[in-house]
Formats: C-alpha cells, sequence, structure tokens
C-alpha cells in the first residue's frame, strides 16, 4: 500500500509537470519580436518556429537600425542553411547592389525546397541575412526554425 504522502506528491507531481510543459510549448512557439536600435541593425522573422512539412514559410528581413543598410544581392543575402551550415537553399536573385532603408521590410515565401528543386525532410534549419561584406555595416542575423510532419 502507497502512503497518503506519497500519493499526493505522486498526483501533484504529474499535474504540476503537465501544466509546466503547456506553459514552456507555448513559449516555444512564439514569434522573436522585433526590437528596433540606434545604429545598424538587422533583423530576421517568421511569423512562428514551428512550421508542418510541405506549409510555406514567409520570411521578413527588417532593417531594425536606424542606417541604411547595403546587401550585395537583390535576396538580401538570404540562405536557408541545416544546422552544421550546408547552405541547400538561397533565392534567385540578381547580383545588384540592393539598399535596404531604416524600418524598411523585404518579405520572402519559400515553399521548403532545396536549390535543386527537391523536397526538404523534417528537421532543424536555420534561415540567415547578412549585409555585404564591403559595407562598413557587416551584420549577419538568423532565426532557427523546426519542421516537424
Amino acid at each position: 500500500m502507497i502512503p497518503k504522502g506519497a500519493t499526493i506528491c505522486i498526483v501533484l507531481g504529474v499535474f504540476g509537470a503537465g501544466l509546466v510543459g503547456i506553459f514552456f510549448a507555448e513559449i516555444a512557439n512564439r514569434p522573436p519580436t522585433l526590437v528596433y536600435e540606434q545604429g545598424p541593425s538587422l533583423s530576421v522573422l517568421t511569423e512562428k518556429t514551428n512550421f508542418r512539412l510541405g506549409a510555406p514559410i514567409y520570411i521578413k528581413i527588417v532593417n531594425s537600425g536606424t542606417v541604411p543598410l547595403t546587401f550585395s544581392d537583390s535576396s538580401y543575402g538570404l540562405k536557408i542553411k541545416q544546422l552544421d551550415g550546408i547552405v541547400f537553399y538561397t533565392p534567385i536573385s540578381t547580383q545588384i547592389i540592393s539598399i535596404l532603408e531604416p524600418k524598411e521590410e523585404k518579405m520572402f515565401v519559400w515553399n521548403q525546397t532545396k536549390s535543386d528543386g527537391s523536397k526538404i525532410i523534417e528537421g532543424r534549419y536555420k534561415i540567415v541575412s547578412n549585409t555585404d561584406s564591403n559595407s562598413s555595416n557587416v551584420l549577419e542575423k538568423s532565426i532557427t526554425i523546426n519542421i516537424i510532419k
């Protein structure tokens, strides 16, 4: 027979763990917040961090600073990488200098395909944007997302 005290502790522990799990699940899927800063600043945002396999992913690149940012192409330095750093998707772009003014944003949609047209598998991926390496404000920002079935 299990003592009353142990039974109460087990029940409260299971109930408390469930509540904490729900709380952390809600926090984990919150999108990052946009904070504007003084000076050069770049932000990469998605509407959430967990996506279903095959769902379109809307990516927003924002100049969250007070000075214009220069990019080496019309894709604003956007790349999708595996966590080990291997780039498997870059949008088709023209090699022209692009400038993102303060508080200006550019939206991209990624349909979860690689540059060669094949589909990705579920896992964790990194969305990266970086400014032109020849400009005075060299910045690189990223966000990690999860692709689940």
